[in-house]
């Protein structure tokens, strides 16, 4: 692990806030570092409010979908909701097509098939939608770069309104609107939207077209903190608004489909961390292993006795995927050995039977294991599909665009990405993706970094504090869980492996002339010689709650220990 102690911000800066707020140096300083300076910055942050949503038809073409849509409503057109098999585009067709039934009752949704149709808008769907007369397909979470697709339908006489939040190419697909903050000629003053918030943003112009306020929206946020989380867009701005209170729906007055997930866990709050690895997992399941269908049905449910039906099938689904991706995840480790890989910039496998619902979670565990950008491929319908995952700091979507020579088409983020090519392309493509890896990524990044708010001593650490620190929830990208790092610790004498089979550590930590306090370090059992006796050790952790028995304490959760 590569330690990263952020650099401290200007002292005067730090002063004015811990003035202006009245709170100690170390959250003042936590605060600017994420570029908080003020009191009016630090009440939007700790008191998100609806108001601070921006107006709808900021966003390019906005206008011309609500026209286009209130067009179908009146001439009692039918409307098609598409939308991705992911988390984000469930959700966004379980939001669009309840938001819109409560307007007209000719809306039905489609989910493309993973293994028959792939990602995006598929001529099958728009073959399904002209043989079900549909003039009108809303296409959320995917559609940007679908310019045949949306050309073949406009021949039709189909008409597409687009919601998307990946990057655009060189065109936009001639739809009748194209929403996507992203797009350059947008103006739209917040870019990092989900698929998912898209559409939150559209049904928001609709209802402030009706004379409809966001706050009669508010029970829609539930899907959009879902989508947020899942997603793993930052959670600042607009998104940290939509995951405040649809975390607060989510815990107070969840849809009857989420209520019945939660139940299956009897788990009583949730944070944003639970959203993703409760949550996210079941609904992206349905779409894995089965038919994204089933996750729409799910989400968009009223009754609870239908939706806990629902909520077996997808816990199912989900047993069913994680036998899977260990099973693939372990092949894959073994080829990288087999074919002697350890010590490529890069890993690249392939399994021809591997299930393609699955290859994007196995990259991810295969990062966790190399730490270096990652690709798995499968057999798809005759060409080969594959997922990508980077490691924090490098491009992989830029790397793919630099191999597109190789490649039938891409598409994703930074971080994530999803790709076809001709089964005889695999090689030379494995190849000049090593090649522009190795040419471009900073060789530091390979190693995985933990990044440090700020060093702090234990006496620091009290209630008040933790307060305080609670607030900055929900965590996510660009408002990560604050990270502190203390150095001259020592066990008390009690630290010891605990866990079934011993790999967790368990420590009492304390420094000179301060109070002790518990920290956990989970699958860090191995690092026990460290403190053993007495031995000085710095630590780096984060600060949470402990419930044992009714007492409630606090506790750091170990990120690293190091002599």
């Amino acid at each position: 692990m590569r330690w990263t102690l952020k650099p401290k911000p200007n002292l005067e800066r730090i002063k004015h806030l811990q003035e202006a707020l009245q709170v100690d140096e170390v959250i003042a300083t936590i605060l600017v570092q994420r570029g908080i300076e003020t009191y009016e910055e630090a009440k939007a942050f700790f008191r998100p409010s609806l108001s601070h949503l921006h107006d709808p038809f900021l966003m390019k073409d906005m206008d011309k979908a609500v026209a286009r849509i209130e067009k179908a409503i009146a001439d009692k057109e039918n409307i098609l909701v598409y939308g991705d098999y992911d988390v984000d585009g469930t959700t966004a067709v379980a939001l669009m097509s309840t938001y819109l039934k409560t307007k007209h009752n000719l809306v039905y949704t489609y989910v493309p098939n993973r293994y028959d149709e792939g990602y995006g808008v598929s001529k099958k769907g728009i073959n399904f939608a002209l043989e079900n007369d549909f003039s009108l397909i809303i296409a959320l979470d995917c559609g940007i770069k679908a310019i045949d697709k949306v050309a073949y339908a406009k021949t039709l006489g189909i008409d597409f309104i687009i919601c998307d939040h990946h990057r655009p190419g060189e065109n936009i697909p001639e739809a009748v609107a194209v929403l996507d903050p992203k797009r350059e000629d947008c103006e739209y003053p917040y870019k990092e939207l989900c698929g998912c918030g898209v559409g939150f943003k559209l049904i928001q112009a609709l209802a402030q077209k009706d004379g409809e306020t966001t706050e009669d929206l508010i029970k829609y946020l539930d899907l959009v903190a879902t989508a947020i989380g899942a997603d793993i867009v930052p959670i600042d701005g607009e998104n940290r608004v939509m995951a405040y209170f649809g975390l607060h729906v989510i815990n107070t007055n969840p849809r009857p489909g989420i209520k019945a997930i939660i139940d299956q866990v009897e788990k009583t709050e949730l944070t944003i961390t639970d959203v993703v690895f409760i949550i996210a997992p079941r609904i992206n399941a349905a779409g894995r292993m089965e038919h994204g269908n089933f996750a729409v049905a799910l989400l968009a449910d009223e009754e609870y006795e239908d939706a806990k039906k629902h909520a077996v099938d997808i816990d199912n689904y989900n047993l069913e995927r994680r036998a899977t991706d260990k099973e693939i995840t372990e092949a894959a480790l073994q080829q990288i050995e087999e074919n002697k890989e350890q010590d490529r910039l890069t890993t690249v496998v392939y399994g021809e039977d591997w299930h393609k619902g699955v290859i994007g979670i196995v990259a991810s565990r295969l990062t966790e294991t190399y730490y270096r950008p990652t690709l798995v491929f499968t057999k798809s319908g005759g060409k080969l599909a594959a997922s990508a995952r980077s490691v924090r700091g490098f491009d992989v979507y830029n790397a793919l665009e630099a191999c597109k020579e190789y490649i039938e088409q891409f598409g994703g983020h930074k971080y994530a990405a999803g790709l076809t090519l001709e089964e005889e392309n695999y090689e030379a493509f494995k190849q000049a993706f090593e090649d522009e890896v190795s040419k471009t990524i900073d060789r530091n990044l390979l190693t995985p970094e933990i990044k440090i708010d700020t060093q702090i001593e234990l006496n620091d650490i009290t209630p008040k504090f933790y307060r305080i620190l609670k607030q900055f929830a929900p965590y996510g990208p660009s408002n990560m869980t604050p990270v502190f790092m203390t150095d001259n610790l020592k066990d008390t004498g009690y630290g010891k492996c605990v866990g079934a089979d011993k790999t967790h550590l368990r420590i009492t930590a304390s420094q000179t002339d301060s109070n002790s306090i518990v920290a956990i370090g989970f699958g860090m059992g191995d690092k026990y010689e460290l403190i053993s006796e007495g031995k000085p050790f710095k630590a780096v952790y984060s600060i949470d709650e402990n419930e044992w028995r009714g007492n409630v304490s606090l506790q750091l959760k170990l990120r690293d220990i190091k002599a």
